[in-house]
């Protein structure tokens, strides 16, 4: 027997593997959203998109935070078809016609209301304990933000107003107990969480929870928003999403996302900044956009107007036909090399 079978047999940790043979090391399993620009602040690649492990979506007040998690938790439950979703509550602002404006079974949703930071740990632990790694299960958490800890509910029924120091110290408690289960369970966790403006000079936005967040999770969104306006009425918002910390991620990648009134987050938007920023599309006159024939640098025929950017039509010459797609990978992906020697998110705000 050699040394490595010897070892391997005597380790008391059932999981125990070879590095190269580990089932927690192999390729990733990549939930694709039918948003192309979403997939990319998950993954880095337009193809790919969310996998196993913790995501925080993180932002203030009506920033569809919420939103961004039931388009995942859609694609994964569509992905499988045996998949259930946990959906962890205490903010109860999601009736059941909301899940299923995303195609969600409401019948595949457990949802389980909670009021403190220590009735989530107890009730997730037991749950990720009993899990195995075949099933197929999703957890929403909406939101951290809006939990308090059993010591701050405890003085509330006792009248006492003092501060609470135990909640950043809870949740760090929480992701540390929880964050090797989703690895070994290869179970996705969204997290919906608040931000918050740092007093001083140039205030920033900071996550709210402490730093115990920031530790454990894979991915962290910052989600930024400006009006989108037809003459003086707002039809939806142009989103960034600042990715602050990403296991696939060039970390401070800003990431275009369109929300509309009519049709909820956009399948294409956030592409049009993007092709661009790169060359793939012009604007040969106001308001008017047309493909641009990579190779030879001529514009393509057929104008169109913006509203008739957002469609397969206008984009699937582009993804056939032109290395777009390893464009954008080569950006924001972390280990590529950018294809083209351009300051993107300065060009995208020109």
């Amino acid at each position: 027997m050699s040394i490595m079978d010897k070892l391997k047999k005597n380790s008391k940790v059932k999981s125990t593997d070879i590095l190269s043979e580990s089932i927690l090391f192999g390729e990733k399993d990549m939930i694709p959203t039918d948003v192309p620009m979403v997939n990319v602040a998950l993954s880095g690649d337009m193809d790919g998109g969310l996998s196993s492990g913790l995501t925080v979506l993180a932002g203030p007040s009506k920033h569809f935070k919420t939103s961004f998690a039931l388009l995942m938790g859609s694609a994964y439950m569509k992905k499988y078809p045996e998949a259930v979703m946990l959906f962890y509550d205490s903010e109860f602002g999601s009736p059941q016609n909301y899940f299923e404006s995303f195609g969600i079974d409401t019948d595949r949703v457990l949802h389980t209301p909670i009021q403190n930071v220590e009735e989530l740990k107890f009730d997730l632990v037991s749950q990720l304990e009993n899990i195995e790694r075949d099933d197929k299960v999703i957890i929403v958490i909406d939101s951290i933000g809006n939990l308090a800890s059993k010591k701050e509910l405890e003085d509330a029924l006792n009248e006492k107003s003092v501060a609470d120091m135990t909640r950043a110290k809870a949740l760090k408690g929480l992701f540390r107990m929880v964050t090797p289960y989703l690895t070994m369970r290869n179970v996705p966790l969204l997290a919906v969480n608040h931000t918050y403006q740092e007093i001083g000079l140039f205030p920033k936005a900071i996550v709210s929870g402490g730093t115990g967040i920031y530790y454990s999770a894979d991915n962290i969104w910052i989600i930024g928003r400006r009006q989108q306006k037809k003459g003086t009425d707002v039809t939806g918002y142009h989103f960034i999403v600042n990715v602050e910390k990403s296991r696939f991620v060039k970390e401070k990648s800003k990431i275009p996302v369109e929300v509309t009134w009519e049709g909820g987050i956009a399948s294409y938007g956030g592409l049009l900044d993007v092709a661009l920023a790169g060359g793939y599309v012009t604007k040969p006159n106001v308001g008017w956009y047309a493909r641009v024939d990579k190779a030879t640098g001529e514009i393509e025929d057929g104008k169109v107007r913006e509203k008739d950017t957002k469609t397969k039509k206008f984009w699937d010459p582009i993804f056939k036909d032109t290395d777009f797609k390893e464009f954008v990978k080569s950006y924001y992906s972390i280990g590529h090399k950018p294809l083209l020697d351009i300051d993107l998110d300065m060009a995208m705000e020109e």
